[in-house]
């Protein structure tokens, strides 16, 4: 990659000190002192201005021209070339979120589902070297978003996601096998799900655990996340007098999400705060670090040689325009 920089940047305020250079050639000109005095400018009435009249100011003009050059030179502009190789370990992310109905408690804010939506974002966003994928479920699973490298996209997809947008149930055993689905084809060499859920499996005909051992066959590593408060959380509540908020006990099988975990070589996390949430995405993007490898070069040149030809230049054709076209008597 090319750029360009000044060794001694210091320099270039040397241009304030042409300013007054030139109100003052402006100032002379425009008063029009006079060098000769006459009677009277009769005899000239009728004398067209001639072109070296207007031209005059050409010297004045290459004269400032070539002082700038002379203050970049003093500057010592600088092309910088610097070739960065980055060689990256690929890693292959899907994420698998819950959204089941339950996902509406309030104990996160402004609920679980959204909370968790801003934490995968978040974590996205910091992802720039990876590949990332969006599979949700409830009572059954499909792919929001398959591996990809446009965050923009991924990030979008993950915004449109709603509670109650499928099937409502937990089918913890078809979310994983669909994130595995996503995966198995995969060259990556790191190939990674994050499963996030709320509940306890009680939908789907694959149990979570065969999910799990399917997911160990292909070298798939699963980070499991129980997202909820202890105890009870503010569910919502369809009534005759509309939604309403009634305190639910929270029930998660960790049991299961640790067994899931602990086949595949990840581990199983507790989220009962957004904060939390947020610990546990920062503490897997530690986990699960894209190796990269660089290789650096770097070369400068000196470019005031250029700048010091055209000042050399100018300064020759002022002097050379001086003394011939543009001579005038003292």
């Amino acid at each position: 990659m090319m750029g360009y920089k000044f060794a001694n940047p210091e320099f270039l305020y040397l241009n304030i000190l042409l300013i007054p250079i030139i109100v003052w050639y402006i100032l002379k000109y425009t008063k029009g002192y006079p060098t000769i005095s006459l009677s009277t400018t009769a005899a000239f009435a009728n004398m067209r201005t001639g072109f070296r009249t207007y031209l005059r100011h050409l010297l004045f003009v290459f004269r400032i021209a070539a002082l700038t050059l002379i203050i970049i030179v003093l500057s010592r502009p600088q092309s910088h070339y610097a070739k960065r190789d980055v060689i990256t370990e690929g890693i292959d992310i899907v994420l698998a979120l819950d959204v089941s109905r339950s996902m509406l408690a309030r104990d996160f804010k402004p609920d679980r589902i959204e909370a968790a939506k801003q934490v995968a974002i978040k974590f996205v966003t910091g992802r720039d070297n990876d590949r990332i994928g969006l599979v949700v479920f409830s009572g059954e699973s499909f792919t929001q978003c398959p591996l990809t490298t446009d965050k923009a996209v991924l990030i979008n997809l993950i915004n449109q996601l709603e509670s109650g947008m499928i099937e409502d149930g937990t089918a913890i055993g078809l979310g994983l096998a669909n994130a595995i689905t996503r995966l198995k084809e995969s060259s990556a060499k790191s190939k990674v799900v994050i499963l996030i859920t709320d509940g306890v499996n009680n939908s789907g005909e694959l149990s979570p655990l065969t999910a799990a051992e399917l997911a160990k066959t292909f070298g798939i590593r699963v980070y499991t996340v129980g997202i909820g408060s202890q105890g009870t959380a503010p569910y919502p509540v369809q009534t005759m007098f509309g939604i309403q908020y009634q305190q639910m006990k929270v029930e998660i099988d960790e049991k299961t999400l640790t067994e899931i975990a602990n086949t595949t070589d990840g581990k199983y996390f507790r989220a009962k705060s957004k904060v939390e949430l947020e610990s546990i995405y920062e503490h897997i993007d530690m986990l699960e670090k894209t190796k990269i490898k660089v290789h650096q070069y770097s070369q400068k040149e000196e470019q005031f040689y250029w700048f010091g030809l055209i000042a050399l230049l100018l300064i020759s054709v002022e002097m050379l325009l001086k003394y011939t076209i543009l001579r005038h008597l003292p």
